[in-house]
């Protein structure tokens, strides 16, 4: 039987490595993006988010086996919890019918080695109320007071809470769906590009994330743990985040 998977940021970076990668295991994708997808969709508004998971669930025939949330944002600012945080919370939560519907599905996210970092915990804390207007508004006044750069990695943490939260609840794990993430270092992709090309930033990059297994990743090292995650196999792993970052995690935890 031929697997149907949903991926949102499906049309570049790692939403498009993993994408590449499931249609050559032979699962059907179901792409979710601004553009060049199957379902093209604004995933910062409430009302793209309920586009998106009203066309992804008719194209998947109202039955999804997983669904893979690698949309995000890198440039700092507000939009970045509109999309980082509640487009992809939003979106497991809308389309959990259809991952529960026949087969239970998995639901695999995108975290990072970024949630290491400084974060804002009132920031936080209004994401896992579901308050996003205040979220919005407190992003604002992190780049007012010129902490703009605490917003993703405050996304990224909020994240990972909430996976943890959910992921033992009568919901998902009750329903046999297990929910995951996976945390990369710095990956190779458009995004950071422009980044990885200057030396100075380059330097910035690798003493904020050290990767002494294989240095920076390609997209397809994170997809492949993406797909294994969401992959019948694994029938046990559930709430946890998984870092692919070559050792970073490790370098950066570490009591020495």
């Amino acid at each position: 039987m031929i697997r149907v998977i949903a991926v949102t940021g499906s049309a570049s970076g790692i939403g498009r490595a993993t994408t590449a990668l499931l249609t050559e295991q032979g699962a059907r994708v179901v792409g979710i993006d601004l553009h060049d997808a199957e379902v093209c969709a604004d995933l910062t508004t409430a009302e793209g988010r309920a586009q998106a998971v009203a066309e992804t669930t008719a194209l998947a025939g109202g039955s999804l086996d997983a669904l893979i949330t690698c949309a995000g944002l890198s440039h700092a600012g507000p939009p970045q919890v509109n999309v980082n945080f509640f487009g992809t919370t939003e979106l497991v939560d809308g389309l959990r019918p259809a991952l529960a519907a026949e087969t239970p599905g998995r639901v695999v996210l995108v975290g990072s080695v970024s949630a290491l970092h400084g974060h804002d915990a009132e920031l936080v804390e209004h994401c896992l109320a579901g308050a996003e207007r205040a979220a919005v508004a407190r992003a604002g006044e992190l780049v007012n007071e010129r902490r703009s750069h605490e917003i993703y990695s405050s996304t990224k943490v909020a994240l990972g809470r909430w996976l943890r939260l959910v992921s033992v609840t009568p919901e998902y794990a009750g329903a046999g769906i297990p929910v995951n993430a996976v945390a990369p270092g710095v990956v190779l992709t458009p995004m950071t590009e422009a980044l990885v090309r200057d030396p100075q930033m380059r330097e910035v990059m690798d003493r904020a994330v050290p990767m002494p297994l294989g240095g920076h990743a390609p997209a397809e090292a994170v997809a492949g743990a993406l797909v294994w995650l969401a992959s019948p196999e694994n029938t046990h792993m559930t709430g946890q985040v998984v870092h692919v970052d070559g050792g970073a995690h490790v370098l950066l935890t570490s009591p020495h």
